[in-house]
């Protein structure tokens, strides 16, 4: 059985809502659900079972997206691909570890917390019978990130996802933080792409997806080391993918607007600048992770195999009303 995502479990132990609302909403046995953060049904029940409405924060509420995603399989011919995933032990990368193991892909997930690598890959294992690796790594340290690629000669598909930039002006990032952040996923992306592009390239076939940001287009002061840092990773994207089909290789980005991930919802549930800022999104709510991780799978797929060098942004619009 599915758990509930932290910041609902603990929001509905707060409410005083009973465990067995929980595994109602995400319906045991049925392992289409399993893999869904099915908010928008969390909220419901706890709603009929309480009558008190009051006690979910708003944003909690707008943040529980209509599901219009219908079936959780898209057959997009993938069955047998082997992808690697980094950052996957939460968030988006955790959505795309369930999407690729549902589309039948051979599944190595890399993140630090070894025992989040492992519940993920315990749950995917026994929901779809596939093989999932796991590695323990720091893509920080270039020894680990070298032993990484090393452990994945003959790769398809290369999720780079692992990233944690710190929100901040120029004045309020200091060099110590802006660097660190920057050593996972700016320089941790360019390197392992490096890397995993060499073999790609032996191989001749390959598809590299970096999952970036919409910081990087809609640039923000007050994120400016995510900006710049997204900014740059888009311009790789681009500048790597327009050049790389002649090595029978493909490179796309995501660009992620607001993302209902367990961060944002703790986010949701604590500030009150938040909530008013998750009221204002478009279509009241933000994107589900499932969302995102679609796409990526699509990318990653022969139906898209004349894309290379593109940014795809996933914000509802948000970038193109702000210009």
């Amino acid at each position: 059985m599915q758990r509930a995502p932290p910041a609902i479990a603990r929001m509905t132990a707060n409410a005083g809502i009973q465990r067995s609302v929980l595994v109602s909403a995400f319906g045991v046995g049925d392992t289409r659900n399993r893999g869904r953060l099915a908010y928008r049904t969390i909220v419901a029940a706890i709603f009929r079972a309480k009558r008190r409405p009051e006690k979910i924060p708003p944003a909690i509420a707008l943040l529980a997206s209509p599901n219009t995603l219908g079936s959780t399989e898209m057959d997009l011919e993938l069955t047998g691909r082997s992808v690697l995933i980094t950052g996957a032990s939460r968030g988006i990368g955790a959505a795309a570890s369930e999407v690729f193991a549902q589309e039948g892909c051979s599944l190595h997930l890399a993140a630090r917390d070894h025992a989040a690598l492992d519940a993920i890959a315990g749950r995917l294992r026994t929901s779809y019978g596939t093989r999932v690796r796991i590695h323990p790594v720091d893509l920080r340290d270039p020894q680990q990130l070298a032993a990484l690629a090393a452990a994945v000669p003959d790769l398809d598909i290369l999720v780079n996802n692992a990233g944690d930039i710190p929100a901040g002006s120029i004045h309020q990032v200091d060099a110590q933080a802006w660097r660190h952040a920057w050593d996972l996923k700016v320089h941790g992306y360019i390197d392992l792409t490096r890397l995993i592009y060499v073999a790609m390239k032996e191989n001749g076939r390959g598809v590299i997806i970096n999952n970036i940001g919409a910081a990087g287009e809609s640039v923000n002061p007050d994120y400016i080391a995510g900006s710049a840092g997204n900014a740059a990773l888009m311009a790789l994207t681009r500048a790597l993918g327009g050049r790389s089909l002649k090595d029978g290789i493909r490179v796309v980005g995501v660009n992620p607007g607001p993302v209902a991930t367990d961060r944002m919802l703790e986010l949701a549930s604590s500030s009150e600048q938040f909530r008013k800022a998750v009221e204002r999104f478009p279509g009241g709510r933000a994107a589900e992770p499932r969302e995102i991780a679609d796409m990526m799978a699509f990318l990653a797929s022969d139906r898209s195999a004349y894309t290379s060098g593109t940014v795809v942004t996933i914000d509802g619009g948000m970038s193109v009303t702000a210009m």
